[in-house]
Order: C-alpha cells, then sequence, then structure tokens
C-alpha cells in the first residue's frame, strides 16, 4: 500500500550510517513535509528521476571521506538541479565531490559546541544573525579546510573553520554540526528553513491527509478481498486495525490471541475497544492455559521467546483458517521497520527480538502483505490515532512487549507469579498516574526478580520475592535513560506494593541506562 507521495512536496534523505538518521527525517516531517530514508548507494539517476524530490539532504556517518573506498553521494545528486544540504559527513562529502579538502584534526569536537554565523543566509533566516553565537552538538574528527569553489563561509567554531557553508547560486549547503538533534535547540528551525524557505516545500503533510490517501490505497489494494490482522492492543496494531475497519469495513477481522500475559484487566479492554467502541469483527482466543502449558520448565528467555512465538503462529493460523477465503494479513510495520531491513552497506540488519506479535507467519498461509501504517513513524501513528478518535488512554500506550509478561518474570513462568507480578505493575502504573508523570516516562514496568529476601511483616519474618520497578525515557527506543523519580514517590511505591501484594517484601528501582543495559529484562 503507497499512498499518493506525488500529490505532496517530499525531501529525500540519503544515509551514510549515521546512529542519528532517523531524526533527520522526523524532523522533516514534523514541520509537515513528507521524507524518505534511501541507503546512499540506492539513489541510481534513475531512480532520483523517477523520485523528483524537492531537495536532497546528505545524512552523518561513522567513515571518514579520507578513506580509500569512502562512501559518496551519487553524482546525479548535484545535477538535479535541487537543494542539497550536507550534515556532518554529508558536508564533507559533498565539499570532497566538488573539489573541496578535507583533512583529519588535531582539534576533534565531539558534544556541545558554539558557532559563531559570519554571513547572511537563508539556512539560518530567523535563527541567527552575523555576529550571533549559535549552540550547537558536533561529533566529528574531520573537518574541512579547504571549500569548493563557488562556496563561501556562513558560520565557525573552534574546531571547525568551515563549520556552515553555503553555494547559493547552486542552492548547496553544508553544516558540520547535528541540526536533527535536540541538543541544537534551533535545529529544527534550521531544517525548517531548508525545506520550506530553501526547497519551497509548502508543508502540507498532515495525518488528515495521510488519512484520507491511505483510505482510497487500501480500498485499491484490497479490491473485495478479506484481511485478517493480528491485534495485540498496541499501539501499532490498534491504530492499523482502525484505519483499515474505515477503509474496507466488514472484510476485515481481527484476531486477539489472549496469550495469558497481559496486565490486569488488558483483555477486556482491548475487547471492549473493539467490539464495543469501533464495532470492528474481532475473535477473541482465551489460549492463556497453552501458553503456560508450553512454557512450564522453561528459565531461559531466548527459549520463552521462540514457544511463544511458535504457538503463536498456530493459534492464529488456527483462527484465520476458520474465517476462510482471507486474502490478505494485515500487520502494524513502521517506517523504522523498513529501514532496518537493509543497512547502508546493504545488508540485513542485527535481529533484536526473535518474536514479533505477527511477524514470521509461515509461508503456507499465502496471504499478501497489507501494512498501512509503513510510512510513518511512532510519534505519527499516535497522531494518527487521535485523527482517527481513538481514546487518549490507547493512543499514549506504553510498549508491551509480544511475549508480555513472561519475560517480565525471569525464571520459569508460573499463574502464581503472574498473579503476583500483575497487582505489583497494577499499583506502579497507578501511582505514575497519579503522580502525574505517565506521559513522561516511554515505558514503564515492574519485574518480579527470581530472588528471595528476608524481611519482617509486623512480627513475622517473611521470605519473599522481590519486586525491581523500570522506567525509562526515550524517543525511539533504540536508547534511553531511567526517569528520575523523585525518593517521596519511590517511596509511596515501595510501601503500596510490599503492603499490598502478597509475596513481595522488597522493591528495587533500576536506573541502568541503554546503553549498556536494556529496556526489557529479557
Amino acid at each position: 500500500m503507497t499512498t499518493n507521495l506525488g500529490a505532496h512536496d517530499h525531501i529525500l534523505i540519503l544515509d551514510f550510517g549515521s546512529q542519528v538518521t532517523q531524526l533527520i527525517a522526523r524532523r522533516v516531517r514534523e514541520s509537515g513535509v513528507y521524507s524518505e530514508i534511501w541507503p546512499y548507494q540506492a539513489a541510481t539517476p534513475e531512480k532520483l528521476a523517477a523520485y523528483q524530490p524537492r531537495g536532497v539532504i546528505l545524512s552523518g556517518g561513522p567513515c571518514s571521506v579520507t578513506d580509500e573506498g569512502a562512501p559518496l553521494a551519487p553524482e546525479a545528486v548535484y545535477t538535479l538541479g535541487v537543494p542539497v544540504l550536507g550534515i556532518c559527513y554529508g558536508q564533507q562529502a559533498m565539499c570532497t565531490q566538488l573539489g573541496g579538502t578535507v583533512e583529519g584534526s588535531d582539534r576533534r569536537e565531539f558534544g556541545r559546541a558554539d558557532v559563531t554565523v559570519d554571513a547572511v543566509d537563508p539556512l539560518f533566516d530567523g535563527v541567527a544573525a552575523p555576529g550571533d553565537s549559535l549552540q550547537v552538538w558536533m561529533s566529528h574528527g574531520d573537518h574541512v579546510t579547504r571549500l569548493p569553489d563557488g562556496f563561501e563561509v556562513v558560520g565557525t567554531s573552534p574546531g571547525a573553520p568551515f563549520a556552515a557553508v553555503a553555494d547559493t547560486e547552486r542552492r548547496f549547503y553544508g553544516v558540520q554540526f547535528h541540526p536533527e538533534v535536540v541538543h541544537t535547540p534551533r535545529g529544527a528551525d534550521l531544517l525548517r528553513n531548508f525545506t520550506h524557505r530553501i526547497c519551497g516545500c509548502s508543508g502540507d503533510w498532515t495525518m488528515a491527509a495521510f488519512r484520507e490517501e491511505s483510505t482510497r490505497a487500501l480500498r485499491a489494494q484490497v479490491g473485495d478481498g478479506r484481511v485478517v490482522l493480528g491485534l495485540s492492543g498496541g499501539v501499532d496494531s490498534t491504530v492499523a486495525a482502525v484505519l483499515l475497519h474505515e477503509a474496507i469495513g466488514p472484510q476485515l477481522t481481527c484476531i486477539f490471541v489472549d496469550t495469558g500475559m497481559m496486565r490486569a484487566g488488558e483483555a477486556d479492554e482491548v475487547v471492549g475497544l473493539f467490539r464495543g467502541h469501533f464495532n470492528i469483527p474481532l475473535i477473541h482466543v482465551d489460549a492463556g492455559e497453552r501458553f503456560l502449558a508450553a512454557l512450564a520448565g522453561v528459565d531461559d528467555p531466548e527459549v520463552k521467546r521462540k514457544r511463544i512465538g511458535a504457538l503463536f503462529i498456530d493459534v492464529f493460523e488456527e483462527e484465520a483458517n476458520k474465517i476462510g477465503a482471507v486474502k490478505f494479513l494485515g500487520q502494524g510495520t513502521l517506517y523504522p521497520d523498513v529501514i532496518e531491513s537493509v543497512s547502508v552497506i546493504g545488508g540485513p540488519s542485527v535481529t533484536i527480538k526473535s518474536h514479533h506479535n505477527v511477524g514470521g507467519l509461515p509461508d503456507r498461509m499465502n496471504l499478501a502483505l497489507v501494512e498501512p501504517l509503513r510510512e510513518l513513524f511512532k510519534d505519527e501513528v499516535r497522531a494518527l490515532g487521535r485523527e482517527l478518535g481513538l481514546p487518549d488512554a490507547a493512543v499514549g500506550r506504553h510498549p508491551f512487549p509480544g511475549p508480555g509478561l513472561a519475560i517480565r518474570v525471569p525464571g520459569e513462568v508460573t499463574p502464581d507469579k503472574l498473579e503476583i507480578l500483575r497487582k505489583a505493575d497494577t499499583i506502579y502504573l497507578e501511582e505514575i498516574r497519579t503522580a502525574g508523570l505517565y506521559d513522561e516516562i516511554w515505558q514503564a514496568f515492574a519485574v518480579l526478580l527470581p530472588v528471595r529476601t528476608v524481611g519482617v511483616m509486623g512480627d513475622y519474618r517473611s521470605y519473599d520475592y522481590v519486586c525491581a520497578l523500570r522506567a525509562v525515557t526515550s524517543t525511539d527506543g533504540m536508547t534511553a535513560d531511567y526517569y528520575p523519580f523523585s525518593h517521596e514517590v519511590l517511596g509511596r511505591m515501595a510501601r503500596r506494593i510490599v503492603n499490598e501484594v502478597r509475596g513481595i517484601n522488597r522493591v528495587v528501582y533500576d536506573v541502568t541506562s541503554k546503553p549498556p543495559g536494556t529496556i526489557e529484562w529479557e
């Protein structure tokens, strides 16, 4: 399913392997301009001509342009007749290709830096005037030492004499810093100047437009066929289901496989939302006993994931076969999934998880894919959910892993452990909401550790489980930092859990960032 992108201005981002390339696309889209990320080598002259971008952005990257065989932009980028913005490595690649010089520097810049603006330039319009100092984020060892013909210096920093450069006649621009990261406070304004002022984009990329165009595209793709969609209750599958139902109505059937690993009351919430609020055809399969049986005696987290994934496929296939004459499988694939499927060197990305709610369904099902969200980032999915009228509780829900609570019970999973964890997790989330912190946190959950400690409950000795609390802030889940609860809030959480949950006598808080840790414990 592809929406009518030709009706919108769009910016092409060529990726040289930067860890923050996705942030460029997100910042561009936040200004109302559609953008796509391609591996740099995918931009053949034919594809570039067919795509017809209003501008091109060259990302940063880990390589040095002074290395033999260093990645460079296709020459066709510079002959398209559209503006080009090079960021960090992208600036160095552009200057090298157009006749400048890049060298290693004894004065590298990593982290916060200040750029002094030296000239009037449309990239800095309304952001900084000549003589002003602009806080930016740098991450480079090499720097440009000689500019190509036609370029002029726009800004300098102590470690980069050509921190910002421009060839206004050809509309080529380069910055040594990273405007896409939050550590460059006015970076979003710089990118907006490039997309709107320099490239002339109108900024008409909205979720209302996406909703309308997607509905038409889904109807054209599906025709009179039937679609099944695996519903997890998470934001992605929920928004995908509601959008599909708006497009094709009763041709869609959602299958909710209740693994018994959901949090307290979540299965009822999912069923109530889809059958009651949206009136979407839903098959609810209570398979909790089957999943618990499959996990009996298992304590290895990877084995847990594989068994849950394999059984999920079996149950989903059983229910899909009962419907009959199904032609399509709906999935909540997002744009980061599409980007990460191919690296800048053309290879597959590293597998992070061995289980996804629907991913990996067997080829024997012979279903064509319908992926209505594959052009969107997570924050755009939430915006689309609001546009579709989903309740805030559904749109703002924290991420929840496919294997559910099974990977929040390190060691063997039993009904008793799950019940203890559900009660603790419910109290934890209640206290977060009471403190007004839920929307500030990317993900929060409790973990029931396979550790027992001695405690004193009244006049009696206790020997019960330890509960670990985890809460992180993040933008995309790739990196994360722990949330800095006050001691007062943490103390209140711990008191309630110990007092109200039989089986727990000690509470600890996880202050590990990602990396080196992961968000989930398993």
